[in-house]
């Protein structure tokens, strides 16, 4: 027993020689770097706080009293980024994340297709949610359920998509996934509504990226660009006829912006105003979106403001990112766990681009967050320790032993 104890003894002392090695090793104590520029979606400057633009001689000046939290003006055909303030801002979205619902949902379902609408299927939607007025055990029309979630931005009509889909929780996870594939890395789905949930979030670039997507779809361009339409109502019990009322485009801007194609707007308690608007003018098409300005009305005023700036300036400027193409099939990597929560920065508060307040708003980008399964531990510190440990217990048992032999 004590030559057993001896050996084990030697061999655990021994082990102290190593921690050097283990040190060293390549990854042992691998500190956390900061993201290189390179690493932001859409280039580095896209990663700094405050307005960034690049004006050329005869440029017309940025407007001056822009209150957005985050905005970002680009040109939708080449993916420049013609100005930005804090565009990887991680904000709640509201009901432009239903630009992404549809991104993902709209290309699956024939618009002539009809679907009898079963009483779960209107269940659970979140208290306050704007509605189109479906019924259940009546057949509605897929292009009239997609007009619900485009001109009354729907939340009954986007759960009785869903469901068609496969379920709000499939339906989510598709989201994320399309998220991903366009490389829309600040955004985490919670809900394909856009309602408030906790830690769903997007940013200025990444609904950018979802509408230069959606515009792309003929279809997803009628609908965001529908001013009014006639949606189905309840049967009618005397004549057994079935009604109809008039819906309308709750887009401010859409028919009052010269060459406004429309895309979506969004209000909630939490993300306050959202718009991601899309104009084309001389055969140049811009997006501009404008994230929690200091009002309601403000966001369409800034808006249509950065549009106009826009269209003066883009040929006098030169670009200070881009938006980025997507993924091809296969290539995505997940940035979000689909339907839960995550540390986010809480947002600034309200200040002017124009203020020196405005440029220490905290951006996130993407390459900043990570995760672990908790076993990092092993590959410095707890190397340190056990090995700390080791060392200890071998001198105790020596001591232990030459007492015994003396």
């Amino acid at each position: 027993m004590t030559a057993r104890l001896r050996k084990l003894a030697h061999r655990l002392v021994a082990a102290t020689a190593v921690l050097p090695a283990l040190l060293a090793a390549p990854g042992a104590v691998a500190a956390p770097a900061e993201p290189a520029p390179s690493a932001v979606v859409g280039g580095g400057r896209l990663g700094q706080s405050g307005v960034q633009v690049s004006p050329l001689a005869g440029a017309p000046a940025l407007p001056g009293d822009l209150t957005g939290q985050s905005w970002i003006v680009s040109d939708a055909a080449t993916g420049d980024v013609l100005a930005s303030y804090n565009p990887h801002l991680r904000l709640p979205p509201a009901s432009t994340l239903k630009i992404l619902f549809a991104d993902t949902v709209l290309p699956k379902f024939d618009r002539n297709a009809v679907h009898r609408v079963a009483d779960e299927e209107i269940q659970g939607i979140g208290p306050g949610s704007s509605l189109v007025g479906i019924k259940e055990n009546l057949d509605y029309r897929v292009e009239d359920l997609w007009r619900g979630v485009f001109l009354s931005s729907g939340n009954d009509a986007v759960h009785v998509l869903a469901h068609m889909n496969g379920g709000i929780q499939r339906t989510v996870t598709e989201m994320q996934a399309r998220a991903d594939a366009l490389q829309a890395r600040d955004t985490t789905v919670v809900s394909p509504d856009g309602y408030d949930m906790d830690g769903q979030v997007s940013s200025a670039y990444d609904l950018t990226l979802f509408a230069r997507a959606g515009l792309r779809n003929p279809d997803f361009r009628t609908y965001c660009a529908t001013r009014s339409a006639m949606f189905p109502g309840a049967v009618d019990r005397t004549t057994g006829q079935r009604g109809s009322f008039g819906i309308a485009n709750t887009d401010r801007l859409l028919g009052k912006y010269p060459g406004l194609i429309g895309v979506k707007n969004g209000t909630t308690t939490n993300a306050g105003s959202t718009f991601v608007g899309a104009a084309e003018r001389n055969g140049r098409t811009l997006l501009v979106t404008v994230m929690h300005p200091a009002s309601y009305q403000k966001v369409y005023d800034e808006t249509a403001e950065l549009l106009d700036w826009g269209f003066s300036a883009a040929d006098k400027v030169q670009p200070v990112g881009r938006l980025v193409d997507e993924l091809p099939a296969g290539d995505a990597e997940p940035t979000g766990q689909a339907g839960e929560a995550s540390g986010l920065p809480e947002p600034p508060p309200h200040s002017s681009p124009s203020t020196p307040a405005a440029s220490a708003a905290s951006v996130p980008s993407a390459a900043s967050a990570s995760s672990g399964d908790g076993t990092d531990w092993i590959s410095a510190g707890g190397w340190l320790a056990v090995v700390a440990v080791g060392a200890v217990v071998g001198a105790w048992a020596l001591t232990v032993l030459r007492r015994r032999t003396v």
